[in-house]
C-alpha cells in the first residue's frame, strides 16, 4: 500500500510518506495547497503522484509525534475551504435481510451532506455534538477522496477512514425529515491517504472508554464487500449531479457503516473516548465526544418559550 499524508509545520504545508511510528524521524516535503491535488489530477498512479510531490521539494526532518506537526485531512484546501463531506446511508449488508443480486437494477441509496471540509476533525481532536443528543452512534467507515479538475471532472485520489458520528436517536424519530439534523455532529478522518483502489475488505474493532475504562467494545467490517450496493454505481450516480462537480471541489464520500454500539443497547455519553482500530490497515482513529453548550436565546437564535426550538416544534414545523 502506498500512503501519503499532509500536515502543517511552523506555518508551512508539508507532505510525508507512510504512517510514521511515534518517536521515529520523518522526512517532510514542502508543498502548497495545490501540489497533491494537481498530482492526482495529472494521473499516472501512486508512483507518479509521490514523485510529483517529493522530487525537488525542500525537506525538513521531524520526529513523529512532534507537537508542532498538525496533520490535515487528505487534500483539504486550507486556503479556500472548497471541500464537501457527505455520506451514503443504509448501504451496509448488515442492514438488509437479503443478499445483493448482481442482476438487480441499481437503486441509489439515501445520501446526506455532513458539512464542509473545514469541519473535519483529526485523531485526538474532540468531536463536538449538539447539547442534548438523543442517542449517539459511532460509525467506522471508508472515506473515498475525489478532487475535481478545472472542467469539473472528478478524479479519484484514494481512500482513508473516518468516524461518521451522528445522533441515530433523532434520525429514528423522523427518518425522512430529521436525518440532516442528526448528522450535524463532527466527523473525524485519519490523515493517511491510501493511494489505492477502494478497499474490498476492512476489519477492525471499536472501543469506547468512559473514565479511563472500557465501557463497550465490538467488531466492525466495512469496505466494498461489506456494502450492499455497488460502490462504482453509488459514486457514479452522485457525480451525475453538477453541484458536486464544481471545479476544484474536494469531495469526501463516506460509504456507510456496520451496526455498532447503539444496536447493542449502549449509550454514548459526554466525555466518552471513541477509538476505531482498523486492524486490517494498521490504523487507529481516536476522539473524545464533547457535548456543546446550550445555544443562546438572543435575537440571533429563533426560540420557543425562551429556548432554542427543536426540529418539529413551533415555527420550525410550519
Amino acid at each position: 500500500m502506498s500512503i501519503i499524508f499532509e500536515c502543517e509545520y511552523r506555518g508551512h504545508r508539508y507532505a510525508g510518506l507512510g504512517k510514521p511510528s511515534h518517536g521515529e524521524p520523518v522526512t517532510l516535503y514542502r508543498v502548497t495547497d495545490d501540489t497533491l491535488r494537481d498530482a492526482v489530477i495529472a494521473g499516472g498512479g501512486a508512483a507518479a503522484v509521490i514523485a510529483a510531490v517529493t522530487e525537488g521539494a525542500a525537506t525538513v526532518t521531524v520526529t513523529a509525534g512532534d507537537p508542532g506537526v498538525r496533520h490535515l485531512p487528505p487534500l483539504l484546501p486550507t486556503g479556500t475551504g472548497n471541500a464537501l463531506v457527505s455520506g451514503f446511508m443504509g448501504t451496509h449488508r448488515s442492514k438488509f435481510d437479503r443478499a445483493p443480486d448482481p442482476a438487480e437494477e441499481f437503486r441509489a441509496p439515501n445520501w446526506v451532506i455532513k458539512g464542509f471540509g473545514s469541519w473535519l476533525r483529526m485523531p485526538g481532536e474532540p468531536l463536538t455534538v449538539p447539547a442534548a443528543p438523543i442517542a449517539l452512534l459511532e460509525e467506522p467507515e471508508v472515506a473515498l477522496v475525489y478532487v475535481n479538475d478545472a472542467d469539473g471532472t472528478p478524479h479519484y485520489a484514494g481512500y482513508t477512514f473516518g468516524n461518521d458520528l451522528n445522533d441515530i436517536g433523532l434520525h429514528l424519530q423522523n427518518p425522512w425529515g430529521w436525518t440532516p439534523y442528526a448528522k450535524l455532529c463532527d466527523t473525524s478522518l485519519t490523515p493517511w491517504l491510501f493511494l489505492d483502489e477502494p478497499p474490498r475488505t476492512v476489519a477492525g474493532r471499536i472501543v469506547i472508554e468512559r473514565a479511563g475504562a472500557t465501557a463497550w467494545e465490538g467488531p466492525f467490517a466495512c469496505g466494498s464487500d461489506a456494502i450492499y450496493h455497488r460502490v462504482p454505481d453509488m459514486v457514479g450516480n452522485l457525480f451525475s449531479y453538477p453541484a458536486v462537480r464544481r471545479p476544484g471541489l474536494v469531495n469526501y464520500l463516506l460509504l456507510g457503516a456496520d451496526k455498532a454500539s447503539y444496536h447493542d443497547g449502549f449509550t454514548i455519553a459526554d466525555g466518552d473516548r471513541l477509538t476505531i482500530e482498523v486492524t486490517s490497515h494498521d490504523v487507529v482513529l481516536s476522539n473524545v465526544v464533547e457535548y456543546a453548550a446550550e445555544a443562546g436565546t438572543g435575537q440571533a437564535v429563533l426560540a420557543t418559550s425562551g429556548s432554542a426550538a427543536r426540529p418539529g416544534s413551533g415555527a420550525a414545523d410550519r
